[in-house]
Parts: C-alpha cells; sequence; structure tokens
C-alpha cells in the first residue's frame, strides 16, 4: 500500500480555509474523522470511499454528481446532496450495460479497468444530461426528467475508440457542444457542435483546442463572457489541474492558467465539477486521482477567484491552489445521512448502493422468491472455481474508515453439489470467507488470491460470516453458528486497488459443475465509524 503525507488540520476563518502550516505529519488514509463534523466544518475526504472520475452540478438548492462505475451494473453513479458534504446514493444512469458492449455481461465478463469511464453532468432544457465515454466503444449519452429516473437508453455519441473524458456546454443561445479527449492521438482535445436533439456530434465542427501531455478531465464553463476550459494534465511532479479561456467558444484559447499544485502527497485531486453555492461561494468537488485500497475517495476543495481565474485550495504565496483538509460547511444545519451501506432486503428493488459485478444474469437473483431474502442461484463462472469470472456477485464499496464490520446471514438448505457461496472482497486480487458444497457435505472454505483452505464441515443450515477492517485495510474473515460468537479463520487479507478501482465487498454464489442451488442471504449489517470518529 502507497504511504504519503498531508499535515494536521486547523480550521481558520472563511470559507473553507485552513493553514498551510503542519505541526506533524500524517500518513495518507489516517482519517478517524471526515466528512460533516457537526460543528459547522467539515474535513477532507467527505467520502473515503471509491467515488472516482466525479462531475457535480447544482440544480436550485440541490447538488447532483456521478461517479464512473466501470464493468459494475447499474452503471454511471448518481449522488445527491443539499450541502456539497453529506452524500446519499440516489441512483444509476445505465441499467444495462449490455447497450454498451456484450462483453460487460455475466457470459464475457471481459472489462475489468474498462466501461464506464469519467463523464459530466449538466442540466439543459428542463432536463439532466449524461455524456460518458468507454475506452473500446466511444462517448454514449443519456438523458433524464428526474435524475433519480428513469433515464432513456444509452445513445452512442461517437461510435470510436480511443476517446475519454467528454464533457457537454450549452451556451446562452441554446446551441449544444461536446469537447473530449482522443488518448489514443497524443490526448488532442476536441471539441464538436453538438446537433438540437444533442445526440450527435457535427463532424464538420471538429476543431482541436489543446493537446498536452495526458490531457484530459474536461469540462466546459461559460463564466462572466468568458469561455473556460478545464483539464488537468501530466507533469514531472504530478498531475496538475489547468484551465484555459477564451472570449468565443472554438477559441483561440491563447490564455491558458494553472490552477492547482500537483499534491502528490495528496494523491493528486484533479478530476472532477466546479459548482457555486446559491450564496456566490464557489467549490470544486474531486477525487483524489492516484487511488489507494480505498479507490478514489470524494473530497471537497474551496475556489477562489483571483484575476478571473478559479484558484483550487489554499492559494499559496506562487499563486497556485493546495489541498485543504477541513473547511467550513458551504451549507449550515442540514446534515444527513452518509452513503447508504446495510439491506434488510425487504424492499421489492435493491438499494441504490448496491452494484453488480457485471451485467447480472435475469431470473438468476431474486427479493420475491422468498420474501425478506436475496435469493442467490448459482451457475457456472467462465473458469471453474474462480470468483472474478463468475457472473452472480453483489458488491458495494468498502469505506476506510476507523472501524468497519460486515455480517451476513446465509440460509445454505438450496446448495448444491459443487457450488460455492458467500462473503468476499476484492478489487485485482480477492479474498472470501464461505461455504463449499461436496455431495451432501457442506465445508467452510477460505479463499486469499485463489489459495483455498479447507475449514470445518457446516452441519447446519445456518451461518453467519463477517468481515472486519479498519484504517490500514487489513481485513479478517470470521464464522458464526449461532450469530453472537465469532471465530476467526483465514489469513488476514490486505484490502487492495487494482483495475483503477477500490476495494469492493460483495455477496457471491456459483457452482464449478453447473446451474443447480441457491444461497439465501437474510441481511447484509455494515457498520463503520461515521465522520465524528469513534
Amino acid at each position: 500500500m502507497r504511504t504519503s503525507f498531508h499535515p494536521l488540520l486547523f480550521l481558520l476563518a472563511g470559507v473553507g480555509a485552513i493553514s498551510a502550516a503542519a505541526v506533524s505529519p500524517r500518513p495518507w488514509g489516517d482519517w478517524p474523522k471526515w466528512g460533516d463534523q457537526g460543528d459547522g466544518t467539515y474535513l477532507n475526504p467527505v467520502i473515503p470511499a471509491d467515488y472516482s472520475d466525479l462531475d457535480c452540478i447544482r440544480v436550485g438548492a440541490d447538488y447532483f454528481a456521478i461517479s464512473s462505475t466501470f464493468q459494475f451494473s447499474p452503471g454511471m453513479v448518481i449522488l445527491h446532496s443539499r450541502d456539497l458534504v453529506n452524500w446519499t446514493i440516489l441512483g444509476h444512469a445505465v441499467t444495462d450495460l449490455t447497450q454498451i458492449s456484450p462483453e460487460l455481461n455475466w457470459d464475457r465478463v471481459n472489462r475489468y479497468g474498462k466501461g464506464i469511464w469519467a463523464g459530466a453532468i449538466r442540466y439543459h432544457d428542463n432536463r439532466f444530461w449524461i455524456y460518458f465515454g468507454t475506452p473500446d466503444e466511444g462517448y454514449f449519452m443519456t438523458t433524464a426528467k428526474d435524475p433519480a429516473g428513469p433515464w432513456e437508453p444509452l445513445h452512442r455519441v461517437l461510435p470510436e475508440a480511443g476517446w475519454d473524458d467528454p464533457c457537454p456546454f450549452w451556451d446562452d443561445d441554446g446551441q449544444g457542444y461536446l469537447v473530449g479527449s482522443s488518448f489514443r492521438d497524443g490526448y488532442k482535445i476536441h471539441l464538436w457542435k453538438l446537433t438540437p436533439d444533442g445526440r450527435e456530434v457535427v463532424k464538420d465542427s471538429d476543431r482541436v483546442i489543446h493537446q498536452s501531455k495526458g490531457s484530459e478531465a474536461n469540462k466546459l464553463y461559460k463564466i462572466n463572457g468568458h469561455y473556460y476550459h478545464f483539464f488537468s494534465e501530466s507533469r514531472p511532479e504530478g498531475r496538475v489541474v489547468m484551465m484555459e479561456r477564451a472570449k468565443a467558444i472554438f477559441g483561440p484559447y491563447e490564455e491558458i492558467k494553472q490552477l492547482k499544485q500537483a499534491d502528490r502527497e495528496a494523491m493528486e485531486p484533479n478530476q472532477g465539477g466546479l459548482v457555486q453555492t446559491p450564496k456566490g461561494d464557489w467549490y470544486f468537488l474531486t477525487h483524489h486521482g492516484r487511488g489507494s485500497w480505498e479507490g478514489r475517495c470524494l473530497s471537497l476543495l474551496p475556489v477562489t477567484w483571483t484575476d478571473g481565474w478559479p484558484i483550487i485550495g489554499e492559494v499559496g504565496p506562487d499563486g497556485l491552489g493546495a489541498m485543504t483538509w477541513a473547511g467550513k460547511m458551504p451549507e449550515q444545519g442540514l446534515a444527513g445521512p452518509t452513503p447508504e451501506t446495510s439491506d434488510e432486503f425487504s424492499n421489492a428493488e435493491l438499494p441504490a448502493q448496491w452494484e453488480w459485478n457485471y451485467q447480472p444474469r435475469a431470473g438468476k437473483w431474486s427479493l420475491t422468491e422468498r420474501p425478506g431474502w436475496l435469493r442467490l442461484h448459482a451457475f457456472a463462472p467462465l473458469v471453474p472455481g474462480d470468483l472474478m469470472k463468475a457472473g452472480n456477485t453483489l458488491t458495494q464499496r468498502a469505506l476506510r474508515t476507523a472501524a468497519n464490520e460486515v455480517v451476513i446471514e446465509l440460509d445454505l438448505a438450496g446448495m448444491a453439489d459443487g457450488q460455492q457461496a458467500g462473503l468476499c472482497h476484492f478489487s485485482k486480487t480477492h479474498a472470501a470467507l464461505g461455504v463449499l458444497q461436496e455431495g451432501a457435505k457442506r465445508i467452510l472454505v477460505s479463499v486469499n488470491n485463489a489459495i483455498a483452505t479447507p475449514g470445518p464441515e457446516i452441519a447446519g443450515r445456518r451461518l453467519w460470516l463477517r468481515s472486519i477492517w479498519g484504517l490500514d485495510g487489513q481485513s479478517q474473515f470470521s464464522f458464526s453458528l449461532d450469530g453472537r460468537s465469532f471465530t476467526d479463520f483465514g489469513p488476514m487479507y490486505q484490502l487492495a486497488w487494482g483495475n483503477y478501482r477500490g476495494d469492493r465487498i460483495g455477496l457471491y454464489s456459483y457452482n464449478s459443475k453447473g446451474d443447480e442451488g441457491y444461497a439465501d442471504v437474510n441481511f447484509f449489517h455494515y457498520v463503520h465509524t461515521g465522520p465524528r470518529g469513534p
């Protein structure tokens, strides 16, 4: 696990201000407190979990953010907030990943590190619009009247590989535009007009407005009569946040400004959205671009306009912004719940915190066959015994807080010969604790990066499984036969970063011998340390 450092937190007066003076270093990830502190201040990260490739807008008094989801389904998660710090999971924009490619389906499982990359959300003509890219298939868009959905089926705007980080923009006259990077052509940034329905680019309007090393993370804004193109680029000191401006949408963009230091010790905050509050204050909602085991987590930085440029973070003597780790709440007294985790499986639909690993197989899971339980039917993985090639794994993000505990209760009565079911962690590596059915016997099995360790035979039909971890990401699995007394089993597992993703915790059920058996899950209880610490 990478280790980097940031200063201790000191609040000052003023919106989002914090002292640059460091009393002593703290390692990356050492945040026993985070988010809304309940005293009018907040600490970064505001969500210590994997919300990568962010964008953010405000509509009225509500803020909406989107985050990339890669191969997980449903895709492109949508967050909602009233204060930019307390966020809940509103839903997703993409319900069927096969609209993008059959490689994202349960019978292919062939897009780790790919699938839905960064996108942008905008509000235009009384509708919400989301555009995003996939590295192999091109640019896609969808639109909805309500950000909670339903969203229209995906439409492919640019059917070409090698593009990323698009952003739409509608000018005052209603004309739409789309900006995006061609990473297979030296990261040239192109700008097109959009057709009136926003579904196509006007090919003969194409113009390259910028090119630099690794230039991406595109956003377009019009502020005080100037067109601002936001992007990031790679430099020897790390990825830096940049902006260029012009008096006409197609440029020339002759004025250019670095907005922020690379901040490698803060994992390079760089991709996100600029947003203005109703009171007129500006903020930058961003991910930390060099992910650790929690993924690329979400932070909120103040913005100071200096000589017509939005400087991100604390403005230093060199005029550049630096990472801030604390600030005043943008809105006071609106504290809400942190993103959802636990589930009793008592609803007719899965809550929005859940995402399947790849598009799930229809008819192989149910919340109604046994009301109050999640039933996971088993079928053969593409590679026998390989969790990462199985098609019925239900996941959610693992948070990096001081203490985390996930407990599930399984009913094993429906399991069939060859079936495995249980609780898992994965990113690029994986670990699991579950049950293997061999004939009439059920055996506890620990799996750590494909190394299986058999345990005791499970005689009853009920089994409780648990994973606990802390800020260091060291997870320990345990099991219980009564739901009260747990016994550790299997080695410690280091939660990890891989395929551009942080750790996921999930439920799995597969059968290497065929499509037989099921496992019932009574509940998924995830308790973690809240924003104000232990």
